[in-house]
């Protein structure tokens, strides 16, 4: 029964994604950002969402919206590709970061980049934070916030990467505060699986953080802070949805 629906579930997520981005790249060239994000944000994600919970089993809680500020970076981990598609649904406005590579996709890329995506060549060092600065600051006028995945890449439930300055570098160029966000996606649907475990995903945004003492230990305490509440998260699944379990794996 998992298995198929997953497969209903998947049907519905890449079906809809994929109709929203040929349209999207297609037609979008000839209409304005606020047409995108609307596309997006309002049109095709709401329906990804409610697939993912009648096909795919898959609910979702936001907590924290009192911590919500459009003048924020948020610094949020990354467990699956759940919260590339979902994030922007209660942050409407926000674009996120994303590697370079993803921008010459056909179709995807072109979808991405009309959405107002920063991509960043992660082989390119200060060139490249110069570059996605550049970029920030145009997006950060228009009122909209970032997204930033500090690890760079998605990790299983339960463990860790060091934490990338990237998301600093911007907050202190910018003048903006960051948002520590946790989750427990990976749980649910881990990093290039198939099968998705019916549950509910929770997402935490936590109090907003600014740059204080040591850059180092800055960033250590942000990691930290979201370390502990993703700890804590995928214990409240474990104990709520005892399947999802073979998805965790003790932190590194």
């Amino acid at each position: 029964m998992c298995y198929i629906r997953s497969l209903l579930g998947n049907i519905w997520i890449y079906g809809f994604i994929a109709f929203g981005v040929v349209f999207a790249s297609v037609f979008g060239w000839f209409l304005p950002p606020k047409f995108h994000m609307y596309w997006w944000n309002h049109l095709i994600l709401p329906k990804v969402l409610w697939g993912m919970r009648v096909f795919g089993g898959l609910d979702v809680e936001f907590r924290g919206l009192e911590n919500l500020n459009n003048n924020a970076i948020y610094a949020c981990k990354h467990q699956s590709a759940w919260e590339t598609y979902v994030l922007t649904t209660v942050l409407d406005k926000a674009t996120m970061i994303l590697k370079k590579e993803l921008m010459y996709i056909p179709f995807f890329g072109w979808a991405a980049k009309l959405y107002g995506l920063i991509s960043v060549d992660r082989s390119a060092g200060a060139s490249a934070m110069k570059k996605m600065l550049e970029s920030a600051k145009a997006l950060v006028k228009t009122g909209r916030p970032i997204v930033i995945f500090p690890e760079g890449h998605r990790v299983p439930a339960g463990t860790s990467l060091k934490y990338k300055p990237g998301f600093l570098f911007l907050a202190q160029n910018l003048n903006m505060p960051i948002v520590p966000v946790a989750l427990n996606s990976g749980m649910f649907w881990p990093r290039s699986s198939f099968k998705h475990i019916s549950g509910k995903i929770v997402v935490e945004f936590l109090p907003a953080m600014t740059m204080q003492g040591d850059k180092n230990e800055f960033i250590q305490k942000v990691q930290d802070c979201i370390e502990k509440k993703c700890y804590e998260l995928n214990q409240e699944a474990m104990k709520n949805f005892p399947a999802c379990s073979v998805n965790y794996f003790e932190e590194l």
